[in-house]
C-alpha cells in the first residue's frame, strides 16, 4: 500500500509540476539609435560602458542601431529616417 501511495504521489507531482511553473514575462529590450557623421568607435564605448554602469547590457536587455554617414552630412537625414522608420518620420 506504502508503494501505491508513494507512486501516486510521484506521479501527482509529476503531472502537476508543468502548471506549478509560471511563465516569465518577456524581459524589455530598450532600442537605440546611435547616429553620427562618423564612426567613433571610443565614443560609442564610452557611450555603452556608462550604459552598463546602469544595467542595460548589449545583446541582453539593449540593441543599439548604428548608422554613420561617413563624413556625408548630406547622408544624415537619409540614416535618420532608416532609424525611426516611417512611421515616426510622417508625424
Amino acid at each position: 500500500m506504502e508503494r501505491r501511495a508513494f507512486l501516486g504521489a510521484v506521479t501527482g507531482g509529476l503531472l502537476a509540476a508543468p502548471f506549478a511553473v509560471a511563465a516569465q514575462p518577456a524581459k524589455k529590450v530598450y532600442r537605440i539609435g546611435w547616429l553620427a557623421p562618423a564612426s567613433l568607435p571610443t565614443s560609442l564605448n564610452a557611450f555603452r560602458d556608462g550604459l552598463r554602469v546602469f544595467g542595460y547590457v548589449e545583446g541582453n536587455n539593449l540593441v543599439i542601431e548604428q548608422r554613420y554617414a561617413s563624413g556625408k552630412s548630406e547622408l544624415l537625414a537619409g540614416l535618420l529616417a532608416e532609424l525611426v522608420g516611417p512611421t515616426l518620420m510622417s508625424s
